[in-house]
């Protein structure tokens, strides 16, 4: 099967959505019978193309981009100028039985214009269903219509947590939208061989500083525990926009001393920061499905986060949900783990056991699957 992918987000680019694809294209990359082209972005000008094994071809369009993490809309537009040239030539040249879309948009218009030619399937990845992102409210409504054709005229669409496709069919209940989950590395993310919970309590969160992740709860969350007398510190890994915001937000509550933002860390070395860690937090108003929640519960983190898409199929015995989105809430379960290390060990083996059932293998044979369908019925 030759398939062409659509993402314009790709590693080192973007967060969760980009880290997703390259673990599918690291599984496709075992199976001799696909034959995958990516058309991404580049955080220089220079296009590059790259052969990373015997089947996969990544295709990166040159961009005058800011900020690997930060999409401004100047860059997606321009991103989806030159992509649309290259997508246009690729499939004159290449004979491909299915585009794969990361994203509705942009990555999903160019499907749009070769639909009824070639099948195409769009993956949900968040920021592309209406309602998902505040900062994108005036989008969602410019661009409704066009969401409503790229959806309509696919041939699946896919969302990656059952919260995020209820979200999706709330907005257009005629497409039936099915739900394949995120995954983990279950092997490069694991327990550490000891963790003690006691002494300083050390939090964790990893995720772009965008408003979105309402990180400014958790740091006064960390305020809250403080005073009611327990050690702890919050450990913050990622970077965005909101970054000066935040620190001063920890400067004003005079606890700079205990948020640490660790800025940008190497794929590679972040089994090790959860290692380091006790508790793994998040606070996002809306999620897909948090490739960082399942690294976190991969190495043994309970986790406490707010409530948001992905949340019900990853967190039972093995975390807390708070009721409400307030600092108060997250603070209140985390004291209650601090003043019962018995509850927390029972979480800590919990999260481990919740992370083996997603492994990325059976993820990617869901897609692999999902493709053979698509491309048999065009066909038939």
């Amino acid at each position: 099967m030759k398939i062409l992918m659509l993402n314009y987000e790709y590693p080192p680019i973007g967060g969760g959505a980009g880290k997703a694809h390259q673990n599918l294209v690291r599984e496709y990359s075992r199976v001799p019978e696909l034959e995958v082209d990516i058309l991404t972005a580049a955080e220089t000008p220079l296009f590059r193309r790259e052969t990373i094994e015997d089947n996969i071809t990544i295709y990166r369009l040159g961009l005058h981009k800011k900020n690997r993490h930060y999409w401004r809309k100047r860059e997606v537009l321009e991103w989806l100028f030159k992509a649309n040239r290259l997508y246009k030539t690729l499939v004159a040249q290449k004979q491909y039985d299915l585009v794969h879309s990361f994203f509705a948009f942009p990555s999903g218009y160019l499907c749009l214009q070769t639909a009824g030619r070639i099948p195409y399937l769009v993956s949900l990845r968040g920021s592309d269903v209406p309602g998902f992102n505040v900062r994108l409210k005036l989008d969602y409504v410019l661009l409704k219509n066009l969401f409503h054709r790229i959806w309509r005229n696919a041939d699946a669409v896919i969302a990656n947590s059952q919260g995020l496709a209820d979200l999706a069919r709330s907005f257009e209940p005629a497409v039936d939208i099915g739900v394949i989950c995120n995954g983990v590395d279950t092997d490069t993310f694991s327990p550490p061989a000891q963790r003690s919970f006691s002494g300083r309590i050390r939090l964790v969160t990893a995720c772009r500083l965008i408003a979105r992740k309402r990180i400014d709860l958790l740091i006064d969350a960390v305020s809250n525990i403080i005073r009611k007398g327990i050690d702890v510190e919050l450990n913050i890994v990622g970077d965005g926009n909101l970054r000066k915001e935040l620190e001063s937000v920890a400067d004003r509550l005079e606890i700079s001393d205990r948020v640490h933002f660790h800025g940008l860390v190497e794929y590679n070395k972040m089994p090790e920061v959860y290692q380091q860690n006790h508790l793994f937090l998040m606070s996002s108003a809306h999620e897909g499905m948090s490739n960082a929640m399942l690294e976190a519960l991969a190495c043994g983190l309970p986790v406490i986060t707010t409530p948001c898409e992905g949340v019900n199929e990853l967190i039972s015995d093995n975390g807390i949900v708070v009721k409400e989105s307030q600092s108060h809430d997250i603070a209140e379960a985390v004291c209650g783990l601090v003043q019962n290390p018995a509850n927390y060990d029972r979480m800590a083996a919990a999260a481990r056991q919740k992370a083996l059932q997603f492994s990325w293998t059976p993820v990617a044979q869901k897609y692999i699957d999902l493709y053979r369908q698509i491309i048999q019925k065009k066909w038939s």
